[in-house]
């Protein structure tokens, strides 16, 4: 990926940069699950898992009903929970103000760590700054790599989402598609719309933004057809999740339409669609690291005061584009859930 292109000032460093301190990692298991108390040694970590003092971390995300990218986030998050002996407290709302209503809740529990996703940064601000106020370190992943600084975060954990778009177009560009339909599943969501900037900018065709009801999946199907039908000129569907691009499949096969379907993310059945070739490839950002990463640096943060990026660079899980010349090597992992 060439990153020269981009007229960011902020650096991104590489999430090797953090792995180092995660080289204590257990095998994934339940959140509910913690560490034993610290023995007589007084070392901090014993066979793979953390002795520390049992802490609290609330992960709050942007998630819809039935995403299934947010299930791997999860098992991520647990398994470094499990590793660091902290009690995980997932929830979630795709409204921003009750998502924000979520962070206030953790705050006053009384939690030891946030991690939280910016999908609409301005309706948190707010309540990111009553954590600090209250001395609870905050860190985001997903998204809001352009404005987690801005929020008040420690740390963040993801892809640069118009890069993500920019190699997504020159895919495009590159396989001679001539005319695609972006389609974003939830308005408002600053990643989404990132992500068809990114396409748009690189791809040489015509580039349509279609928005459709990401939660109502028969509205979704119907959307797409009835965009399929009325521009036969459309050659290329990306969808901005695996749920969608198999719904997209969908409506292509029953249309007749020859459009191709690409797609950001993966889950355990587009790795099946790109084998049958019903997709033809996936932008991935490794939600499980996400959800790791995010977990772990507020335990590492917690326990020794590490931080990643100095509070001003981000941590990249991502872009990278998953075809059928490398489907094989994130197969058996996406069968385990965790791709």
């Amino acid at each position: 990926m060439d990153h020269s292109s981009r007229s960011r000032s902020r650096r991104i460093v590489p999430v090797v940069a953090v792995m180092a301190a995660a080289t204590l990692f257990a095998a994934g298991c339940s959140s509910s699950s913690g560490g034993k108390k610290a023995d007589d040694t007084g070392n901090d970590v014993s066979a793979g898992k953390a002795t520390t003092p049992r802490m609290t971390i609330a992960m709050v995300t942007h998630a819809a009903p039935g995403d299934t990218f947010w299930d791997i986030v999860r098992k991520g998050a647990q398994a470094a929970a499990a590793k660091d002996n902290v009690k995980l407290v997932y929830s979630s709302d795709p409204n921003a103000g009750n998502q924000a209503n979520l962070v206030q809740n953790a705050i006053d529990q009384k939690v030891d760590g946030i991690a939280i996703t910016l999908a609409k940064p301005d309706a948190l601000k707010s309540v990111v700054a009553k954590a600090n106020s209250a001395g609870i370190p905050v860190v985001g992943f997903n998204s809001g790599v352009s404005d987690w600084t801005k929020v008040g975060l420690l740390e963040f954990f993801g892809q640069d989402e118009v890069v993500a778009g920019e190699a997504f177009g020159k895919k495009l560009s590159a396989v001679g598609a001539k005319h695609t339909v972006c389609v974003i599943q939830e308005q408002g969501n600053i990643a989404l719309t990132q992500r068809c900037a990114g396409l748009k900018k690189t791809f040489t065709g015509k580039t349509d933004i279609l928005y459709v009801n990401g939660t109502d999946m028969p509205s979704v199907k119907s959307t797409i057809t009835a965009k399929l039908q009325q521009d036969s000129s459309i050659d290329y569907v990306a969808t901005l999740g695996a749920p969608w691009a198999l719904t997209s499949a969908q409506a292509i096969s029953e249309t007749g339409s020859k459009a191709k379907v690409a797609t950001f993310d993966l889950n355990k059945d587009a790795v099946a669609a790109i084998k049958s070739g019903k997709i033809q490839w996936a932008i991935d950002q490794q939600p499980y690291l996400q959800g790791y990463l995010s977990v772990d640096s507020l335990w590492l943060y917690k326990t020794n005061g590490n931080y990643s990026g100095g509070g001003s660079e981000a941590v990249l899980t991502g872009p990278a584009i998953v075809d059928k010349s490398n489907i094989d090597k994130v197969a058996a992992f996406a069968a385990k859930g965790t791709r």
